[in-house]
C-alpha cells in the first residue's frame, strides 16, 4: 500500500511539473495540486504555441498512457473541437529502448532453461513500443518466432496514470463548461478498459486465436501461430512472419504481387471482420499489416480489438444497407436504435444533416471521396445532434479511415462502396432466407405467446376487483354494443392472423422435407398448407372489407 502511494506521489509530481511548464497552472490549482509549488515564470512555449499545441506537447511528455489517450480521442470529432483533433492526430510515441535480459525473464516466467527450447534469441529488440519490446528467436525444432516482452513496471505506471486521469476528469467536469456537456467519465472509463486489455498479453493471445478461428477457411489471409507454452501475461510467443509491409508497392511488383488486388483484399478482410464476425482489428495502420510472398494478407498486433454485440451487429447491417441505398429516414431510425443516448433538438434538422452526408458521398466520383473528411463529417453530425454512440462505432470509423488510407496508397482507385456491395447483398439475402424467416417468426410467436400468457392473469385481477366491488369506471362509454362487437371481431381477426403466421412458418419448415405423397413433385403437405394460407388470407380480407 505504501509503495503504491509513493508511486502515485511521484507520478503526481511529474504531472505538476509538466502541466506547469505548458501553462496549465489553473487546472493544477483546482485539483489542489499546486498549492505548495513555487511560482514559475511563464516560458516561451506558453507564449508561442496555441493552447491545443500545448495540450499535445504535454501529452507527449507525460508518456505512454497520455499519448494513447490522445490517440484514442483523435477520432472523437463528436467530443472535441477540430483544432484539438488536428493536434492529437500528430501524437507520436516517444519510445525509449529498455535493456532487457530475455533469457533471464523467460527462466523466471516459465521456470525453464531457455537453451533447452531456443537455439537462438536476439539480444537487441527488432521493435520497441510503449508497452513492450519485440525480440526475434528460433525454437530448437526450427521455427522462427518473435517474443513480445512487456517492459518492467509498465503496468503499475499505467494504473497510476489512470488514477490521475480520473482526478483530471473530475476537475474538467466540475469547473469547465465544455466538461459539463461532454460525457468524459464514460469516455475515460472506456479508454481505461481498452488500455488494461491492451497491456494484457494473455488477452492479445486470445484475440489472435479468435481471429484464427474466424478466418480458418479463408484463403486470402493468414493468422500467425501462437506458442501457448511460452505465453503469459508478460510474454507472448508467436510465429515470425516474413512479409512485406502493405504499403511496399515496389516489393509487390518485384515479387509479382498485384498491388490493386492486395488493396481490395485488405479492405474486404477488414469489412468481413466487422460484418461477418463483429470482432475486428482496432488499429489497422500500415505497420500492422503484412503481405506474405504468396499474396496472403496478415494482420499483426492484436492488442486492441473492437467487439460488436449480436443485436448491435444487426442494427449496423441495417444501417449499412440504408447507407448504400441512400435512405436517409432509415439511417436516422437505425442511428437512434444504435445510440447509447440522444437528445436531438430538431428531428428535421438531423435528417437534413444525414442527407448532406449522403449527398457528400454520392455527389461525385467515389475515387475522389476523402474518407477521413467523411468520417469527420459524420462525427460532427452526431455531435451537433447530441447523439452518444457506442464505443465500437468510433473504433470502426477510425479503422475504416485507416484501412482505406492504406489501400489508397497502393491503389488510388480503391472503391470502398464497391467493396461493401457483396456484404449488403448477403445481408439482404439472409433477411429473406427461409431460415431467417423461420427464426424471426418463431421469436415473434414466442413473444406473442408470452403476452397471451399474461392475459388470464390480468383477467383474474379484473374479475377479483369486480367481485370485491373495487372496480370503478370513471369515463362514460357510448354505444357499448358496438364496442363489444368491435372487440369480438378484433379477437377473431387476431386468432386468424396467428393461425396464418403459424401456417406460413410450418410451410417454410416443411419446404425441404421429404414426403411419400407428392403431386407433380410437390409434397402434398405443402399444397395443403399453401391452400390453407390462401383461404385464411381471403377470409381476413373479406372480414376487413366488411367492417
Amino acid at each position: 500500500m505504501f509503495n503504491k502511494q509513493q508511486r502515485k506521489l511521484k507520478r503526481s509530481a511529474r504531472l505538476i511539473s509538466i502541466f506547469s511548464k505548458y501553462g496549465f497552472k489553473d487546472i493544477l490549482a483546482r485539483m489542489n495540486l499546486a498549492k505548495n509549488e513555487p511560482s514559475v515564470d511563464e516560458n516561451e512555449v506558453v507564449f508561442t504555441n496555441s493552447v491545443y499545441e500545448r495540450i499535445r506537447m504535454a501529452l507527449e511528455e507525460l508518456g505512454p498512457t497520455f499519448v494513447k489517450l490522445g490517440q484514442t480521442f483523435s477520432s472523437r470529432e463528436d467530443l472535441l473541437p477540430p483544432e484539438l483533433i488536428t493536434e492529437l492526430q500528430k501524437l507520436q510515441d516517444k519510445v525509449e529502448e529498455v535493456d532487457l535480459n530475455v533469457e533471464e525473464i523467460l527462466e523466471q516466467e516459465f521456470n525453464i532453461s531457455p537453451k533447452d527450447y531456443f537455439s537462438d534469441i536476439q539480444k537487441k529488440p527488432m521493435a520497441t513500443a510503449s508497452i513492450a519490446q519485440v525480440y526475434k528467436a528460433v525454437l530448437n525444432d526450427g521455427p522462427e518466432v518473435i517474443l513480445k516482452i512487456k517492459k518492467p513496471n509498465v503496468q503499475e505506471n499505467i494504473q497510476d496514470d489512470l488514477l490521475l486521469l480520473h482526478d483530471l476528469v473530475k476537475v474538467i467536469t466540475t469547473y469547465s463548461e465544455i466538461g459539463e456537456k461532454l460525457d468524459l467519465k464514460q469516455a475515460i472509463s472506456t479508454f481505461e478498459k481498452s488500455l488494461l486489455e491492451e497491456i494484457s498479453l494473455i488477452n492479445e493471445k486470445n484475440n489472435i486465436q479468435q481471429f484464427a478461428l474466424n478466418f480458418k477457411n479463408n484463403k486470402e489471409t493468414y493468422v500467425p501461430k501462437v506458442y501457448e507454452e511460452f505465453c503469459s501475461n508478460n510474454i507472448l510467443c508467436m510465429e515470425f512472419i516474413d512479409g512485406l509491409k502493405i504499403t511496399n508497392k515496389e516489393g509487390f511488383l518485384e515479387n509479382e504481387i498485384d498491388p490493386v488486388k492486395i488493396s481490395e483484399i485488405g479492405l474486404r478482410l477488414f469489412v468481413s471482420q466487422i460484418l461477418d464476425y463483429g470482432f475486428f482489428h482496432a488499429d489497422p495502420h500500415a505497420g500492422n499489416i503484412l503481405v506474405k510472398k504468396d499474396g496472403k494478407v496478415v494482420f499483426i498486433d492484436f492488442g486492441a480489438v473492437g467487439k460488436i454485440q449480436p443485436n448491435d451487429k444487426e442494427i449496423l447491417e441495417q444501417l449499412i444497407v440504408a447507407f448504400v441505398s441512400k435512405n436517409a429516414p432509415k439511417i436516422v431510425k437505425n442511428l437512434k436504435k444504435m445510440a447509447v443516448s440522444y437528445e436531438i433538438p430538431d428531428e428535421k434538422a438531423f435528417q437534413n444533416d444525414v442527407e448532406d452526408v449522403l449527398n457528400f458521398v454520392h455527389s461525385g466520383s467515389i475515387q475522389n471521396i476523402d474518407v477521413p473528411k467523411l468520417v469527420a463529417k459524420m462525427g460532427n453530425t452526431l455531435k451537433n445532434n447530441r447523439i452518444n454512440m457506442p464505443d465500437y462505432l468510433y473504433l470502426l470509423l477510425k479503422g475504416i479511415s485507416l484501412i482505406e488510407g492504406v489501400g489508397r496508397s497502393i491503389n488510388p482507385d480503391l472503391d470502398i462502396v464497391k467493396s461493401l456491395q457483396p456484404f449488403t447483398k448477403k445481408i439482404i439475402f439472409n433477411k429473406i432466407s427461409p431460415k431467417k424467416l423461420v427464426k424471426s417468426g418463431s421469436q415473434k410467436l414466442l413473444e406473442l405467446a408470452d403476452n397471451i400468457e399474461e392475459i388470464p392473469k390480468e383477467l383474474r385481477s379484473l374479475l377479483q376487483k369486480l367481485d370485491e366491488n373495487k372496480f370503478t369506471v370513471t369515463s362514460e362509454i357510448k354505444s357499448i354494443d358496438k364496442t363489444h362487437q368491435l372487440i369480438k371481431s378484433s379477437i377473431v381477426n387476431l386468432i386468424l392472423t396467428m393461425i396464418l403466421c403459424a401456417n406460413i412458418i410450418s410451410t417454410a419448415i416443411l419446404w425441404n422435407s421429404e414426403s411419400a405423397y407428392n403431386i407433380s413433385g410437390i409434397p402434398l403437405l405443402i399444397i395443403l398448407s399453401f391452400t390453407l394460407s390462401i383461404s385464411l388470407i381471403l377470409v381476413l380480407f373479406l372480414r376487413l372489407m366488411k367492417r
